[in-house]
C-alpha cells in the first residue's frame, strides 16, 4: 500500500472529488433529458436543430460565470461546446426521425 492510499487528508479530498463527479453525472443526465425533450419539440414544430444565436449567448454567459468562479473560461467554453455539439447531434437525430 502506498503512502497516498493511507493518507487521511488525501482520502478526504478524493471522497469529495468522487461526490462532485457523481453530482456532475446526475446533472448532465438531467440536462440531457431536458434537451432531448427540446429536440423532440423542435422536430415536432419543425424548428432547426441548432440555434447559433442562443449558443453564442450561452457561451458568453458561461464564460463570464467561469471567470467569476475563477475557472478558466477557455476550459468552460470547450466543455460547453462539447455538450452543445452532442445536444445538436441528438436534435438532428430527432429531426431525421420525423
Amino acid at each position: 500500500m502506498s503512502n497516498t492510499e493511507t493518507d487521511p487528508q488525501l482520502a478526504n479530498f478524493r471522497r469529495s472529488i468522487d461526490n462532485i463527479d457523481a453530482a456532475l453525472i446526475h446533472m448532465l443526465a438531467e440536462r440531457f433529458r431536458i434537451t432531448q425533450a427540446v429536440g423532440e419539440y423542435k422536430a415536432k414544430v419543425t424548428l432547426p436543430p441548432a440555434d447559433p444565436d442562443r449558443e453564442a449567448r450561452q457561451i458568453a454567459r458561461l464564460r463570464k460565470l467561469a471567470e467569476e468562479a475563477q475557472l478558466d473560461p477557455e476550459f468552460s467554453e470547450k466543455f460547453l461546446r462539447f455538450i452543445i455539439d452532442e445536444v445538436i447531434r441528438h436534435h438532428e437525430q430527432a429531426a431525421s426521425e420525423r
